[in-house]
């Protein structure tokens, strides 16, 4: 048994961005053998009941609120320092202190902090680390660019050099490396590629195949995510502007559900008497599981999609970008139907084709159930980590 200590950029609770969900599966199957300590910054105050949920399987959660002019004041420092501003967004002199104190109370066996943004916290611990670089951040940032207006442009392409030398520097201090997939592996600096160990997102599959209580198929096609996230926003863009009315064209009263939390004003717009935009849902197997086709059309970004994952464990069909499937790794006319990213005629095309043959549909969505199992397991994917933390 060992004792760990967590650190993350956001808390793990509710499970509503990417980050957030492979956090908390890792501290959920890493607790059964081992005692965890979460520490996590935090931008609103956190309900006891949100703690709660972490308590289940930790030892002790620490907290640490950080305000809007201390975000600010690290950023204009972060700026001076050649940082990555979002470093430098998470990052308090004041919350460190008190998280080095605590940490050293603990006097943890390992520390696992999660993504880059954690990492000006413990770099400097003499205690083993394993940084979790989760995605190419830099690679992200750099596909953002060329879809941005002229004034963000200018940013993305500082925070993208900046984030660049940063993945590249801030490695040395730590033991052991980790990434989500390979693709993304090969996006990091050449100096770093081959110190770091892949380790995968999973499903929770029991609680995503589980049938829930409806009353048929309300949604022709469902789109999730976290609707403020850049990616995930151009992805609903495209999904509603360019290759539904193509869609539309052959099924003119097809549905669309975007359900996520966050929706911005760009998402917001996409409403429609066709288009209903759910924003957050208490339960989001109710969106997987009310539609007929997931559609994923990632234009950007970086990482495994744990929305195929879901969307695949629930049962339904699922149409994704190459891009995403670089990641996912799905066998395509198999157990999932793959468009080149930017094509909207072979998008929909792929729908189209879900939408009028039941057998293939079910078909697909039969394989692809049986590819996540098999391949998404997070008790085995978590084994490996604990195997790196603990060799």
């Amino acid at each position: 048994m060992m004792k760990l200590v967590v650190m993350t950029s956001r808390f793990p609770w509710p499970l509503d961005k990417g980050d957030k969900l492979r956090i908390f599966h890792q501290i959920k199957h890493l607790s059964k053998a081992n005692d965890i300590y979460l520490l996590s910054i935090s931008e609103r105050k956190i309900p006891e009941k949100d703690k709660n949920e972490l308590l289940k399987y930790c030892q002790e959660v620490y907290v640490f609120y950080i305000s809007k002019p201390v975000i600010l004041m690290g950023v204009i420092r972060a700026f001076f320092q050649s940082h990555p501003l979002q470093v430098g967004y998470f990052y308090s002199k004041k919350i460190s202190k008190k998280a080095n104190k605590i940490i050293d109370n603990i006097n943890p066996d390992f520390i696992y902090g999660q993504l880059v943004r954690v990492s000006e916290y413990i770099y400097k611990s003499n205690y083993p680390k394993c940084l979790d670089y989760q995605d190419a951040l830099s690679a992200g940032l750099e596909r953002r660019i060329d879809k941005s207006g002229f004034f963000k442009k200018l940013l993305l392409k500082l925070e993208y050099s900046r984030m660049l030398n940063y993945e590249d520097h801030i490695y040395h201090y730590f033991n052991v490396l980790t990434i989500i997939t390979e693709a993304d592996r090969e996006l990091l600096p050449k100096t770093i590629r081959s110190k770091v160990e892949i380790i995968p997102n999973g499903v929770d599959y029991d609680f995503f195949s589980e049938k829930i209580n409806l009353s048929g198929k309300e949604f022709d096609i469902v789109f999730t995510g976290n609707m403020n996230y850049p990616p995930n926003v151009y992805a609903a863009q495209f999904l509603v502007k360019e290759i539904m009315p193509l869609v539309w064209e052959e099924f003119p009263s097809s549905k669309v559900l975007i359900a996520g939390s966050s929706p911005n004003t760009i998402v917001k717009a996409l409403k429609s008497n066709l288009v209903e935009v759910s924003g957050w849902m208490d339960d989001i197997r109710f969106a997987y599981q009310s539609a007929k086709v997931f559609v994923a059309p990632m234009q950007i970004g970086t990482g495994l999609q744990n929305k195929l994952l879901e969307a695949m464990a629930s049962g339904i069909p699922c149409v994704t970008s190459d891009l995403a499937n670089k990641a996912l790794g799905a066998i395509d006319g198999e157990q999932i139907l793959i468009s080149p990213k930017n094509s909207a005629p072979i998008f929909a095309e792929k729908v189209i084709l879900l939408l009028k043959d039941r057998s293939r549909a079910i078909n697909i969505a039969k394989n692809g159930n049986s590819f996540v199992r098999q391949t998404y397991d997070w008790q085995i994917i978590v084994e490996k980590l604990e195997s790196l933390l603990n060799p």
